[in-house]
């Protein structure tokens, strides 16, 4: 079982910059590939972005790319997603999710998810 929880969320100015991190428990972190999902009120879940277990592959969604960033430090068991030139269409509560299979763009392919963390991004 692994336990994921989101921080970093909270309100920003469009153009602006925020860092969102995920904690993993348990020792094998360093075997999962991590994805980064968001959901906007009355949207469906969107995939963000994801990155391999030794961080040599990262793949983003056509809307944040060129924007976003996808890193992981496997001695602190956590992710970050550093979010840049933030757009107004970028609020939603973000998600972490894990997998021990290869890294993924839809939902389907998580094993395990966090709570999410709220980011707004004012226009």
């Amino acid at each position: 079982q692994v336990q994921l929880v989101e921080s970093g969320g909270g309100l920003v100015q469009a153009g602006g910059s925020l860092r969102l991190s995920c904690s993993a428990s348990g020792r094998t972190f360093s075997s999962y590939a991590m994805g980064w999902f968001r959901q906007a009120p009355g949207k469906e879940r969107e995939f963000v972005g994801t990155i391999s277990s030794s961080a040599a592959y990262t793949y983003y969604a056509d809307s944040v790319k060129g924007r976003f960033f996808i890193s992981r430090d496997n001695a602190k068991n956590t992710v970050y997603l550093q979010m840049n030139s933030l757009k107004s269409e970028d609020t939603a509560v973000y998600y972490c999710a894990a997998t021990f299979r290869a890294p993924a763009a839809t939902a389907g392919g998580y094993d395990y998810w966090g709570q999410g963390t709220q980011v707004t991004v004012s226009s």
